[in-house]
């Protein structure tokens, strides 16, 4: 719970202090790292490919999986890198959360969505 409490505090002030905004448009409305901000459920089960995935984590997956490009820019963004996400391990959540319709075989930098 510690590592959970410590990953919120992290994302928090990389979020206040507005660091790497994103210029590119890959998530409408609003940047990776504030699309990153809305997965801490997911701060586990993107760590470690053997955790549970959260309903909530799922949920929020699959709200972000509508748009790959998207997924893929909070996936590889700094405040997922900076709050211990392994994108190798984060891009297996759609597969976890067992959705029918996830973008398999989509290439997200130098990973696949399996």
């Amino acid at each position: 719970m510690e590592v959970s409490v410590k990953c919120l505090f992290v994302l928090a002030i990389l979020a206040i202090a507005g660091i790497a905004v994103d210029a590119t448009g890959e998530c409408p409305k609003s940047t990776p790292d504030a699309e990153a901000m809305k997965l801490y459920p997911c701060a586990s089960a993107a760590q470690d490919p053997d955790a549970a995935v959260p309903a909530s984590c799922c949920a929020e997956v699959k709200r972000l999986g509508q748009n790959p490009k998207c997924m893929c820019a909070v996936m590889l963004s700094n405040t997922a890198k900076s709050s211990g996400v392994k994108p190798e391990v984060a891009l297996t959540i759609p597969k976890r959360c067992n959705f029918a319709n996830r973008p398999v075989g989509y290439k997200c930098g130098p990973y696949t969505l399996p």
